[in-house]
């Protein structure tokens, strides 16, 4: 392969994976836990969190805090494994540029 060659086809892969990382991006993840919901986008931005409060007594305070950790962490999982899904073909790819 040539280098011209090889220089077109890094360009193409660059604009994909752009590509893809800005569909991504554009996406919005929730993360749900009992009565707490959390909306990611994909840049890892919280855009909302909304509780049930007809679910909640003052008693709960410490376990709304639990389960806000809970509900994020699961929208964080989504982001993640929607990435690798999108941009994993072109990690093992460039494994030994980066």
């Amino acid at each position: 392969m040539n280098m011209q060659a090889l220089m077109q086809q890094a360009q193409k892969m660059q604009r994909d994976i752009q590509k893809k990382k800005s569909e991504l991006e554009s996406q919005t993840f929730e993360g749900k836990y009992e009565f707490v919901k959390v909306l990611f986008n994909g840049k890892r931005e919280m855009i909302s969190c909304t509780i049930d409060n007809a679910a909640l007594t003052m008693d709960d305070i410490d376990m709304l805090q639990d389960f806000i950790v809970l509900a994020t962490n699961d929208a964080m999982k989504k982001i993640d494994s929607e990435y690798e899904t999108k941009l994993g073909q072109y990690s093992s790819m460039l494994n030994g540029l980066m």
